[in-house]
């Protein structure tokens, strides 16, 4: 628990408390975020005759930010569970985004050529559908490419470079050439 800090600001903060709030926050590991700190400031708050708690979470997370979650309650407890509980939300939210957020290469997609069954399959839900075969029949380097697609009136090419990928060449709107 080297990452939690602890501050107490117009508030003496006690051990209760403390251990209060480091087995509260040990329950927002299970989130299985890549947390590198967690600060948290307890201040009393006096106005007009009325006791209340400021309670903040200032929890840093790697490659993301900071969250930081403020709680005013007239227990310091209760502020403490209420900001522990919007933290788990927020939290939740942010590990079910990445969990949900599958990122794929487009060399992992074409690693995995369609098999001739699949392209059957497709074509027989899809009357849309209609196979093509590449543009330049034989591996050809990137130089190649560019020269044919210069010199023809076509906006893109499919063709597969010498190491056996799939690629495609295209024309910007700046007159340069893209390629995937």
């Amino acid at each position: 628990m080297d990452y939690i800090h602890i501050y107490g600001k117009s508030f003496d903060l006690t051990d209760s408390i403390k251990d209060y709030i480091y087995k509260a926050i040990d329950g927002l590991n299970k989130y299985n975020l890549d947390i590198t700190g967690i600060n948290v400031t307890v201040s009393g708050d006096e106005r007009k005759g009325s006791k209340g708690y400021n309670v903040e979470f200032d929890i840093h997370i790697a490659k993301k930010g900071n969250v930081v979650i403020k709680q005013k309650d007239k227990d310091v407890y209760a502020a403490i569970d209420l900001a522990i509980d919007r933290a788990s939300k927020v939290l939740r939210r942010y590990a079910d985004k990445i969990k949900n957020h599958k990122n794929i290469s487009l060399e992992e997609i074409m690693a995995e050529p369609m098999l001739q069954e699949e392209i059957n399959e497709a074509l027989k839900y899809s009357e849309d559908v209609v196979p093509h075969q590449l543009d330049i029949d034989k591996p050809v380097e990137i130089e190649e490419a560019i020269e044919f697609l210069k010199n023809s009136d076509k906006y893109f090419i499919v063709f597969e470079d010498r190491t056996g990928k799939i690629r495609v060449l295209y024309k910007r709107a700046d007159g340069r050439f893209g390629l995937y």
